[in-house]
């Protein structure tokens, strides 16, 4: 049985105090005279009783613990209970604080006297460098828009109605005035039909809102609250206010189903190109990696909308549109494989169409097993018309990958090409051997390995196009080994784009 060790023995060691007392001269710091006091004190100490006593008590303890008892720790706080019976620690000697910390030029790590409390250096503060929404305006930026908003909303104690906000959509926050029904709706959040200065201030100014570049700006205001993207239901007040406003689309206010056809066309083709994944949710990374904001900015200002060739131009919604109303034979609004099949005059097989409706390239969103819906047909369409475009070269060579391992073997090639064969010769055409057609490919794209090809080679040769047309489209085939002029002339026109590009090459391809 352990036998607890008595406390208040312990703390009142009857320690002799004239033993403790310092000599008159104190040798100096380190010498052996010092020492042999301070090795006679211990000796002492430790022949004592009670100290006898205190350290087989902590011995037993150590042995019952084992490594878990601190002993050292233990020591101290067991000496403190003494209370008034333990005398206090002498005071320093002034003749110690006043030494030097060596003698004879040796330094004392026994006795350093200590050193005067001095100002701790001042630590270099390092500004905030990130802002959760948005850096802070300048004092004389925020004082310069203030200014604009004061007169902008003067006169206008209720705040601006919504024909009236537009000035300030388009020359204070400088975004398209097409903006200004979403941007209005943002802010009167309570439908009251105006928008005072102080919600305005609130929302673009106190909010840091003005911070923020284009790209973020334009997402904060087409997202919903509580979502981190953009789906295709955000942009229809965008288009409706376009629809609305713009001279070169007043003529549709008659017809407002092709208003809406229209509308969905360009939600569609801006899907196509930004949104690469394909899961119909905008980010704001692709949003910024796209050139949406420069072809909204020149909707903008032309008044020809048929000029904004991307993504905007009625001429080519009028197109898409008509081509899937040619082919949807029975007016369902969904087309088939035979109806596929009558594109472009019966240019595509039917290998690569039954690719297609097997949904490796895209998931229709039809919902309907064999059905292609509208919007399935744009991207098909767009796909088919501009394959130089990286969504058009993703979306074939998910085609002709027939096992979906990522390259294209000589073996898929082959199984394309066959059917292409076997059309030129029941056109009486003279048929090109495939070891013939195979060298050409290779020798148009350049793979880094000539036994395959990958995405990767596709997006560095700008003729990637006629790669895909050898494979399934016999007309655009056909076109371009006859080599007539006028596609001669039309090639010679797209490098004359690369190396001198226009304002039409900026806003992108006509398909885009």
């Amino acid at each position: 049985m352990e036998v607890a060790p008595d406390l208040s023995a312990v703390s009142a060691l009857a320690l002799q105090v004239d033993l403790l007392q310092l000599p008159p001269e104190i040798p100096a710091p380190g010498a052996p005279a010092l020492r042999g006091v301070l090795d006679h004190l211990f000796a002492h100490w430790l022949s004592l009783p009670d100290t006898v006593a205190l350290v087989s008590c902590l011995a037993q303890k150590a042995k019952a613990n084992g490594a878990g008892f601190a002993g050292g720790a233990m020591l101290p706080s067991m000496m403190m209970q003494g209370g008034a019976n333990v005398p206090p620690l002498s005071p320093r000697s002034p003749r110690l604080s006043r030494k030097p910390s060596g003698v004879g030029g040796h330094s004392n790590r026994c006795a350093s006297p200590l050193r005067p409390a001095t100002a701790r250096a001042v630590k270099e503060v390092i500004p905030q460098f990130y802002f959760r929404d948005g850096r802070p305006l300048p004092y004389e930026q925020k004082r310069q828009c203030i200014s604009i908003v004061e007169q902008l909303f003067a006169g206008h104690s209720n705040g601006l109605r919504i024909q009236e906000f537009r000035m300030v959509t388009r020359e204070l926050c400088k975004l398209p005035s097409f903006f200004t029904t979403v941007l209005f709706g943002k802010i009167d959040k309570d439908n009251t039909e105006f928008v005072s200065r102080d919600a305005f201030m609130d929302f673009w100014v106190n909010s840091n809102m003005m911070t923020m570049d284009s790209a973020t700006q334009v997402f904060t205001i087409l997202k919903q609250p509580d979502h981190d993207y953009l789906t295709k239901e955000d942009f229809k007040p965008v288009l409706r206010d376009l629809l609305d406003n713009h001279p070169g689309l007043e003529f549709l206010k008659s017809t407002p189903e092709f208003q809406e056809r229209y509308a969905e066309t360009v939600v569609y083709r801006i899907f196509y190109c930004l949104n690469r994944i394909g899961n119909g949710l905008l980010s704001l990374r692709e949003l910024k990696r796209g050139n949406l904001l420069d072809s909204l900015r020149h909707a903008d200002d032309e008044e020809d909308i048929n000029k904004v060739l991307r993504y905007f131009s009625y001429e080519h919604f009028y197109v898409i549109y008509c081509k899937f109303w040619e082919l949807d034979t029975d007016h369902d609004f969904f087309i088939d494989k035979e109806n596929l099949i009558k594109y472009g005059n019966h240019a595509l097989t039917y290998r690569i169409v039954d690719r297609i409706f097997s949904e490796v390239p895209r998931k229709f969103t039809s919902k309907i097993p064999g059905k292609m819906c509208y919007e399935d047909f744009v991207h098909f369409i767009l796909s088919e018309e501009d394959k130089s475009s990286e969504p058009s070269q993703d979306y074939w060579f998910k085609c002709i990958d027939l096992d979906g391992n990522g390259i294209l073997t000589h073996i898929e090639l082959q199984y394309f090409f066959e059917e292409q064969l076997h059309r030129m010769e029941c056109m009486a055409q003279e048929p090109v051997l495939f070891e013939d057609i195979l060298c050409q490919l290779v020798d148009m794209i350049g793979p880094e390995d000539d036994t395959f090809f990958t995405i990767k080679d596709f997006r560095r040769c700008k003729l990637s196009g006629h790669f895909f047309n050898v494979l399934f489209n016999l007309n655009k085939f056909m076109a371009f080994e006859s080599r007539d002029p006028f596609l001669i002339r039309q090639v010679s026109q797209v490098f004359t784009s690369i190396l001198h590009p226009t304002s039409a090459d900026i806003f992108g391809p006509p398909w885009c």
